[in-house]
This record gives C-alpha cells, structure tokens and sequence, in this order.
C-alpha cells in the first residue's frame, strides 16, 4: 500500500488520480508531479516501484504544503 503525505492512495487507480486524494494536490500539481519525476501518469499505483513512491513523497514534502500543514494554515 502506497502511502504518501500520510493518506494511503488507492492501489488501482493511475497515478495522476490517486495523487489528489492527499488534501492539497489538484489537477495541476498531480500532472506536474507526474511530469517532474518523469512517471507515466497512466501507471497504476499498484505497479509503482519503492524507488518511485518514495520520489513522490519527498517531492511533495520539499515543494508543497499539503494535508496537515494546509489545513491548519486553511482554517
């Protein structure tokens, strides 16, 4: 089970969809995240390598403030 920004992201769903179940990632950032670590953005979440899921996870902690931190600034 992928788990990325603490929410744990659909296995079967592609990658650009899954990224934005974590609060804070949209459209926009899921295709760039996609488009930035060079990952198909028509792969599934289950066939995703360690290497690229933890790619993401350190990717969105260094570029965006999402779940927690967001909701806090948010309310």
């Amino acid at each position: 089970m992928a788990r990325i920004a603490g929410v744990n992201i659909p296995q079967t769903k592609v990658v650009h969809v899954a990224l934005r179940y974590i609060y804070g990632v949209g459209k926009k950032f899921s295709n760039d995240i996609c488009s930035k670590l060079n990952i198909p953005k028509n792969k599934r979440v289950n066939s995703l390598t360690e290497d690229e899921v933890l790619k993401i996870r350190e990717f969105i902690e260094k570029n965006y403030k999402v779940e927690g931190d967001l909701r806090r600034e948010v309310s």
